[in-house]
C-alpha cells in the first residue's frame, strides 16, 4: 500500500465498528475511493462481543436494508457465520447469533473484496477544516488524511473517565481505551455541539447490556445444551435477584423481569449474558458456573462500559449540522442500540458521502419503511424535552411497538422486498 499522506480519498471513514464498516462498503459500492481508520487493532468494536441479529423487528430492518443494497450486504455476512437460527428468549422471537469469534476475519475480506483500504491503530485526534467543510482528519502520530466527504462513526462509548464517574468504574472492556488510547469525537472536533445520552433524566450515560463468559470455564451440564440449543434460562434463587440492575442497561429492550430473575445465556461462541454485570463469586454458587470466568468485559462481576456521551446532531441524510461533508452512522446518529441499528445507518451516512464526494445531493429513505422512520423518529425525539433519556431498537422497548403499530414490523420477506421495491428503493445504495 502506498503511504497514506500520498493519497487523497473520496470518503474517510473514522470508527470501524459495525457502522463504520457498512459506511465503507456503501461508499466503496457508490464508486468513491475510501478509508476506513480504526483506532484499535480490530475492526467491529462492539460487534466483536454481541451476537444478536434478526429478532422481532430487526428481521424486518435486515430485509429491507438487503432489499436497499450498500453496506447493508454485511447482513449477509452474518447469516454466514451465524451458529444459531430461528431461537426465542424472553421477550425475543425468531433471533440469529452470529459466531463473534469468526465474525471480524469475515468482514475484514469483504471490505478488502470492495477496495476499501483499512488502517488499524489509527487514532483520529483532530480535525483540519476550511469554513464549514472538513478537509482532512489527523492521527496522534500528525498524519493527516485528505477527502472530500467524511463518516464519524466512533461511537459514543467511554472514555475511562466517564466509565468510572458515571458507571462502576472501567470494565477493562473490548474497548481497550487504556491500550489503543480513549475515543475521539469528529463531530465535536468539527464543532458540533452533542447530545449526552441519559439512563435516567438526570444521569448520564448507559451501561452495556450483556457480559460474555468463557464456554470452556462452565460445566458440561450447562455448556452441553446451550451449544446445542442456542439460549438456556436458569432460575436464580430469591437473594440472587437484582432488579434494580435492568434500568442501567443502555438495551432497555432485554430490561424484563425475566433478565432478573433467571441467567439467561445465548451462545455466539462464547456464553453470553444478558446481564450488565453480575457478582463472581455469587455466579460461581450456581450448579455449573463454579469455574466461570468472564471473557468480557473482565471487570464483568462489578462493571460494564458506559455509552451514549457523544450524540451529533444531524439531519435525516445524516449529515452533521454545521458541517457540509460530515455524516455520522451508528451510535453517533441517535440513542440507538445494535447491530442492525449501525448497519442500517451506516449504509445511509456512507452513501451520502460517496454523493457528497460526487457533487451530488444527498438522499433521505422513505418514513413509510422502518429504518427510514427509525432514522427521522430518532433525530426528532433526541430534540425534544426528555428526549435524551430514550433509546430506539428495531428490537423491543417503545421503538418495537412503534413498528407493530405503523405495519412496518413482518417476517414476510417477499413482502418486504416488494414493500421497499414499491417505495423505490429497491438498489438505492448501490
Amino acid at each position: 500500500m502506498l503511504d497514506q499522506n500520498q493519497k487523497h480519498y473520496d470518503v474517510v471513514v473514522i470508527g470501524a465498528g459495525w457502522a463504520g464498516a457498512s459506511a465503507a462498503l456503501s461508499a466503496a459500492k457508490a464508486g468513491s475511493k475510501v478509508l476506513l481508520l480504526e483506532r484499535t487493532d480490530l475492526i467491529l468494536g462492539i460487534g466483536l462481543v454481541g451476537g444478536i441479529f434478526r429478532n422481532n423487528g430487526r428481521f424486518s430492518a435486515a430485509e429491507e436494508g438487503l432489499a436497499m443494497g450498500g453496506g447493508n450486504i454485511l447482513f449477509k455476512v452474518m447469516d454466514g457465520c451465524c451458529r444459531h437460527a430461528n431461537i426465542e428468549f424472553p421477550g425475543h422471537k425468531h433471533a440469529s447469533l452470529y459466531d463473534v469469534t469468526r465474525i471480524e476475519g469475515d468482514v475484514r475480506r469483504i471490505l478488502g473484496e470492495y477496495g476499501v483500504d483499512l488502517k488499524t491503530e489509527t487514532r483520529v485526534t483532530k480535525v483540519e477544516s476550511n469554513g464549514d467543510r472538513l478537509t482532512a482528519v489527523v492521527d496522534a502520530n500528525g498524519e493527516a488524511y485528505h477527502a472530500d466527504a467524511f463518516v464519524d462513526t466512533t461511537g459514543t462509548f467511554g472514555p475511562m473517565g466517564n466509565c468510572s464517574k458515571y458507571g462502576n468504574g472501567c470494565a477493562m472492556c473490548i474497548m481497550r481505551c487504556h491500550s489503543y488510547g480513549p475515543r475521539v469525537s469528529v463531530s465535536a472536533q468539527s464543532g458540533a455541539r452533542e447530545f449526552v445520552g441519559e439512563s435516567t433524566p438526570g444521569k448520564f450515560g448507559a451501561m452495556g447490556g450483556a457480559c460474555k463468559i468463557l464456554l470452556d470455564s462452565l460445566d458440561d451440564s450447562v455448556r452441553v445444551p446451550l451449544e446445542r440449543d442456542g439460549v438456556l434460562v436458569i432460575e436464580l434463587s430469591p437473594e440472587m435477584i437484582n432488579s434494580t440492575k435492568l434500568m442501567i442497561k443502555a438495551c432497555q429492550q432485554y430490561a424484563l423481569k425475566e433478565f432478573a430473575e433467571n441467567i439467561v445465556l445465548l451462545d455466539t461462541g462464547h456464553a453470553k449474558l444478558m446481564s450488565p454485570y453480575f457478582p463472581l463469586e455469587k455466579m460461581r454458587e450456581i450448579p455449573g458456573f463454579e469455574r466461570a470466568r468472564f471473557f468480557d468485559p473482565l471487570a464483568g462481576g462489578k462493571a460494564n462500559s458506559m455509552r451514549f456521551f457523544a450524540v451529533a446532531p444531524r439531519d435525516d441524510t445524516l449529515k452533521v449540522d454545521g458541517v457540509a461533508n460530515l455524516f455520522v452512522g451508528g451510535e453517533k446518529c441517535g440513542l440507538y442500540i445494535g447491530h442492525t441499528e449501525a448497519i442500517a445507518t451506516g449504509a445511509l451516512a456512507g452513501h451520502n458521502a460517496a454523493l457528497k464526494a460526487q457533487g451530488k445531493d444527498s438522499i433521505t429513505l422513505p418514513v413509510e419503511s422502518a429504518i427510514g422512520d427509525f432514522i427521522h423518529y430518532g433525530g426528532e425525539v433526541i430534540r425534544t424535552p426528555g428526549g435524551t433519556a430514550q433509546r430506539f431498537t428495531f428490537s423491543g422497548a417503545a421503538y418495537f411497538q412503534r413498528m407493530k403499530e405503523r405495519g412496518t414490523y413482518s417476517t414476510d420477506v417477499e413482502a418486504i422486498h416488494g414493500k421497499m421495491k414499491k417505495l423505490g428503493v429497491a438498489g438505492i445504495l448501490n
